[in-house]
């Protein structure tokens, strides 16, 4: 039909326009008889239902496995390393990213950017061309996959990933030909960028790099049969050259980039009136509209224009509570799902909240916002635990957790906005951003608890709390006074630089939980407050 379709469009003259319009009603017919849209106001109807279907659990796969882990041209160990595992699980959607580093480098099979193939080091084992060769497209492989798994799948786009400023192999040749769409060179970085890799980064207010993105898009629409697409400006947040160097976004910019989703989102319904079904158009930002707009991203005009279906929040940092972006979304008729990344702390701070138990604690916060799902995001083992749990508040609710105040870290939000941490409006306490404390004086940390830990035997019992807390420099344990919501706790046991403090899970809150330190006014000065996480223990095998 498609192909008639075409034939018909091409031919001119005026008894061809009574015979195509005789086609178009037939055509009309068919696919009403079908099921299928036959005019944009049913397919934006199926598209809304679409876009609001249940979907708990997303995974983002970046796309590693034949550059990295495929040890030979087989489809089944492919999709053994991230995919086929998966079956069976809470996993609803997979977001497949091919690659996408470099702005044009791809693992698909792509006539408009360029197929990542290299074999230079570290990419010895990249068997991309491979796969490609033998016909087992990285891309068509997972999209087969969800089909046979009832899952839904996206091909996610990293909008401008600088990777290759790291890595000269990853830089495309079209860079390499069009160095004044660049923000910078290798020689001469962006002054106001605290990423060194920014130089490598494509500047979105030229119209040559708008179209191709463009092009990248619109090729994957046309050639598989995916769900939708996702655009993950999360990677990375430099998109004109104007805030790379130091200035401030204009009007003008952030118009350009807008026009840029308008027009991706017309060319979604095009495509999904040629095949017959939607294409959805899913964004990955900042959870702070400011934040946003500070480096040209206008999402709050795009999501009242109605051309984003859902929206997917943070990744590096995380600047408001997880109910600000869902009120966001949710007011524009927006699904929204918040992204669990691992932290980038570093040494033991780091590696406890990319623990199971961190992981637990965040989806449950997540899933108290009224968020429609949790994202995942730089999370691979398929055999971990966390796929068969964080799509249910219900199946996490009695097992172990760790809630801190602050799981990211910092790292970012200056980095790709100068000052950046200005819409920051939740607490940066962490190793990173520790507390120093004065004689005499208080100091407070809040952090969000999202279930009620008192239970009924029904629900779990009630589990076993403790509050934690970590110092440098403190003399002795009475030297400092604790509560919890007001409460004073006791007692304390030390572990190394550690204090735990036994806490009743009725002196927990739902919601925003306040912990005070008062240091002794005949304390010496000089102890340092340094991080903080509350344990609930149902005694759950990890």
């Amino acid at each position: 039909m498609e192909h008639l379709l075409d034939r018909l469009l091409g031919v001119t003259g005026a008894p061809t326009v009574w015979l195509l319009g005789i086609a178009l009603a037939m055509i009309a017919s068919c696919l009403m008889a079908a099921g299928k849209p036959a005019t944009l106001e049913e397919l934006d109807e199926m598209r809304n239902k679409l876009a609001h279907r249940q979907r708990p659990l997303i995974l983002n796969n970046d796309g590693n496995e034949p550059v990295y882990y495929c040890t030979k041209v087989d489809r089944d160990e492919f999709l053994s390393k991230r995919t086929s595992p998966l079956a069976g699980s809470q996993v609803s959607s997979i977001f497949y990213c091919t690659w996408s580093s470099g702005f044009g480098f791809f693992t698909h099979n792509t006539q408009i950017g360029e197929v990542f193939n290299t074999k230079e080091k570290p990419f010895d084992k990249n068997l991309t061309q491979e796969l490609l060769d033998a016909g087992l497209d990285p891309l068509q492989m997972v999209i087969d996959w969800c089909r046979d798994n009832d899952t839904e799948v996206f091909w996610s786009m990293r909008m401008n990933d600088v990777h290759d400023g790291s890595y000269p192999p990853m830089v495309p040749q079209w860079k390499h030909e069009h160095p004044e769409l660049l923000m910078g060179a290798l020689n001469n970085r962006p002054k106001g960028a605290g990423d060194g890799r920014a130089w490598a980064g494509v500047d979105y207010a030229r119209e040559e790099v708008r179209d191709r993105a463009f092009r990248f898009i619109q090729e994957v629409c046309r050639n598989y049969d995916v769900d939708g697409i996702e655009l993950d400006f999360f990677r990375h947040l430099y998109y004109f050259k104007s805030r790379a160097w130091g200035n401030e976004v204009s009007q003008l910019e952030r118009d350009k980039m807008s026009a840029l989703i308008s027009r991706i989102h017309r060319m979604t319904q095009t495509e999904g009136l040629r095949r017959g079904r939607p294409i959805l158009l899913g964004i990955r930002v900042p959870d702070s509209v400011d934040y946003c707009r500070s480096v040209g991203l206008d999402v709050e005009r795009w999501l009242a224009e109605g051309w984003v279906d859902l929206m997917a929040v943070t990744g590096y940092f995380k600047l408001r509570p997880w109910e600000d972006s869902v009120a966001l979304g949710h007011s524009y008729a927006v699904p929204v799902y918040c992204c669990l990344s691992e932290s980038r702390l570093k040494a033991a701070a780091g590696k406890i909240r990319n623990a199971p138990q961190t992981y637990r604690a965040r989806a449950t916060n997540v899933w108290n916002a009224g968020a429609d799902g949790v994202y995942t995001f730089n999370a691979f083992d398929p055999d971990s635990a966390m796929w068969r749990e964080l799509g249910d508040p219900g199946t996490v609710k009695s097992k172990d957790k760790h809630y801190f105040a602050n799981v990211r870290g910092l790292w970012g939000a200056n980095a790709y906005s100068k000052g950046g941490e200005q819409y920051r409006t939740i607490p940066d306490f962490s190793p990173e951003r520790p507390i120093k404390l004065q004689p005499g004086e208080r100091a407070q940390v809040s952090f969000p608890v999202g279930q009620k830990l008192a239970a009924s035997a029904a629900d779990g019992g009630d589990p076993v709390c403790a509050l934690r807390l970590q110092f440098s420099k403190l003399g002795q344990a009475g030297d400092v006074q604790v509560q919890l919501n007001a409460k004073g706790l006791q007692s304390p046991e030390a572990d190394g630089d550690w204090l735990e403090f036994p806490v009743e899970p009725t002196c927990v809150k739902l919601g925003a939980n306040e912990i005070v330190v008062t240091l002794g006014a005949d304390a010496a000065a000089g102890p340092v407050w340094t991080d903080s996480v509350l344990t609930v223990a149902y005694g759950s095998v990890e």
